[in-house]
């Protein structure tokens, strides 16, 4: 694209974005985030634990075909975050989806939007805090401290971190990304070297054998691959946070495509190759749900120190997880409360521009946490797990509404969609809609965990019901507020 083009699409997306409402949950922000460090938060939330630890057991369970599991799961991911990033430039804003929901959905979609997104990242929280305790007790030296006391120690930190300042956020962030990509980078490298050189592995010459020679690419037929779906489109949880970062960046209309667009090739480089790889050095029935499929590969190779590694790289992944959890909830919530749908300490910034009220409420979800560890350390991190994949699935399902009614206010002449699209609109929402709203049904195949968390849905409802019908008056207060100062 010539630099003409790129300047007129820039032009016509402050245009849409000087044109849309404001969110007054925007203001007070830092724009601290550089470009590499929004670009390293769309990496870092699309590679986390799903990948390094979780392959492993669904490996077993699926075979070869987990590969286009994540292939299908990473296409439908990608046409979120390209919605998401459409609506970003129209409108930029640290409130993210809540906000757009707020403004296309209306004050409940809003309130729906965001405590379904708290309710993902306040258990996701529980999950990292619970797997970075489980993770340390693989060094013989951490292993008489309490897996509580570890989960207590992790949380501390990272909310420290989070108190300090956006930019030292965004640093962590940048790192953390590094570690993973470096590693998996390294990884890929070696097994392409295995692939090249025939070097067997546990026995086994590498190739297109190990996986003809173990009941082909679907071993297990095809409604395992079916079943793990749930379980990719969790990894896959995180790419939103772009939405979020953008609100506190200086130039979005730059950033975010960049970080969008490469999120697709990353997602087929990394899920899609790894796993490929994984599939074609061994067969899936060597791999686990109790060891990264990385460290089964290169402890069959005799690599001198692999798990204590892949166990760094996994603890990195949880801790880069809960960091963003904080983030992304302590902004959330801040639009949420300048609207009247959440409490309103979870508004108050403090002097370095940070939403500590939000965070620490997320927090203190996390502390309930800490004693989900102390009480039933061995079931924690199951139970969380599947009530975060509710709030990841409605949090999906609501960006791609809001992308629709989007486009048809645009069609009508309301509002001005950005150079920067999503295509194929509405057939694109319509079918990432359906393919999530199938994946939650396939849980009730799960008779163990996704049944039981299928049958939560009427309790998480009736809840939301209770609480609208406390905050409401609140809420059209604040609206109330919001248009008389409009109209002066």
């Amino acid at each position: 694209m010539s630099k003409d083009a790129v300047d007129t699409a820039q032009a016509a997306t402050r245009t849409a974005a000087a044109q849309a409402p404001a969110d007054a949950g925007d203001v007070g922000y830092s724009k601290d985030l550089k470009a590499r460090h929004v670009n390293m938060i769309a990496i870092g939330g699309a590679i986390g634990t799903g990948l390094f630890l979780g392959a492993g057991g669904r490996l077993h369970n699926a075979g070869p075909a987990l590969a286009l599991a994540y292939l299908v799961c990473g296409i439908f991911a990608f046409f979120v975050v390209r919605a998401l990033g459409e609506l970003v430039l129209y409108r930029p804003s640290s409130g993210s989806f809540v906000s757009y929901a707020r403004e296309f959905l209306g004050e409940k979609g809003a309130y729906v939007a965001g405590w379904m997104y708290f309710l993902n990242w306040s258990t996701t929280g529980i999950a990292d805090i619970t797997a970075i305790a489980l993770y340390t007790h693989y060094w013989s030296m951490f292993t008489s401290i309490p897996q509580w006391t570890l989960a207590l120690i992790a949380l501390a930190v990272v909310l420290a971190v989070n108190l300090i300042s956006v930019r030292i956020f965004g640093e962590m962030e940048f790192w953390f990304a590094i570690i993973k990509v470096a590693t998996l980078v390294g990884f890929m490298l070696i097994g392409i070297f295995l692939l090249a050189t025939q070097h067997k592995v546990d026995g086994r010459t590498p190739g297109l054998s190990v996986v003809s020679d173990h009941g082909g690419v679907l071993p297990h037929g095809l409604m395992p691959v079916v079943l793990v779906m749930q379980g990719v489109i969790f990894a896959y949880a995180a790419l939103e946070l772009v939405g979020v970062a953008a609100g506190e960046t200086a130039e979005p209309e730059k950033v975010v495509p960049r970080a969008v667009n490469s999120i697709m090739w990353r997602v087929g480089l990394f899920y899609v190759g790894s796993v490929v790889l994984l599939a074609l050095l061994l067969p899936g029935s060597v791999y686990s749900a109790d060891q990264s499929p990385f460290v089964t590969v290169l402890s069959k190779i005799g690599v001198p120190g692999a798990g204590d590694v892949m166990n760094l790289v996994v603890l990195t992944a949880a801790m880069s997880s809960l960091n963003s959890g904080l983030y992304s909830t302590g902004r959330i919530l801040r639009s949420m409360a300048v609207a009247g749908s959440a409490p309103r300490f979870t508004a108050r910034m403090n002097r370095s521009q940070v939403p500590y009220g939000g965070i620490l409420l997320t927090c203190a979800v996390c502390v309930l946490g800490v004693g989900l560890n102390y009480l039933m350390p061995s079931q924690a991190f199951e139970i969380v797990l599947n009530v975060a994949s509710l709030g990841i699935i409605s949090t999906w399902v609501i960006i791609m509404l809001c992308h629709l009614v989007f486009v048809r206010r645009a069609k009508a002449g309301l509002v001005d969609r950005p150079a920067f699209r999503l295509r194929f609109s509405p057939a694109t929402e319509i079918a990432t809609i359906a393919f999530l709203l199938v994946c939650l049904g396939m849980m009730w195949n799960d008779p163990e965990v996704g049944r039981k968390t299928l049958l939560l849905i009427p309790v998480i409802a009736a809840t939301l019901v209770a609480g609208w019908f406390a905050v409401r008056r609140r809420v059209s207060q604040a609206t109330d507020k919001e248009l008389s100062q409009l109209t002066k």
